[in-house]
């Protein structure tokens, strides 16, 4: 998988990401860092074949209305630290290599994944 990780989410996770083999790039990495604008994001999400990474509504509103990004994983699991977010993370990734066979809007909580149709 690929993931482009937005910038309200920690850089310390596209590190765990790249030691589990994952590509994975943090919004940090884009030529604008995280002044880069949603649309950008999306636009190379789709060019890369990446799956955005974020908390953020905005990305949720723009996939409903127009499917962009086209793979989107929202993490809606709170105010947790980024311990506790990469400790659900990481282990949820095979389950989210599955989802994403199938879908195209996956969410992480708190309990596990949620697949949007």
């Amino acid at each position: 998988m690929r993931f482009l990780i937005d910038a309200q989410l920690p850089l310390r996770l596209v590190r765990q990401l790249r030691e589990q083999g994952m590509d994975a790039i943090h919004t940090l990495d884009l030529l604008s860092g995280n002044r880069t604008s949603d649309a950008e994001i999306c636009d190379i999400a789709e060019s890369e074949e990446r799956i955005v990474v974020t908390k953020e509504a905005d990305f949720v509103h723009s996939y409903i209305l127009h499917r962009r990004p086209p793979r989107l994983l929202l993490t809606s699991t709170g105010n947790i630290s980024n311990d506790e977010l990469v400790a659900l993370f990481l282990p949820a990734l095979p389950v989210m290599a599955a989802a994403f066979e199938s879908a195209s809007f996956v969410e992480l909580n708190r309990t596990g994944l949620i697949t949007h149709s």
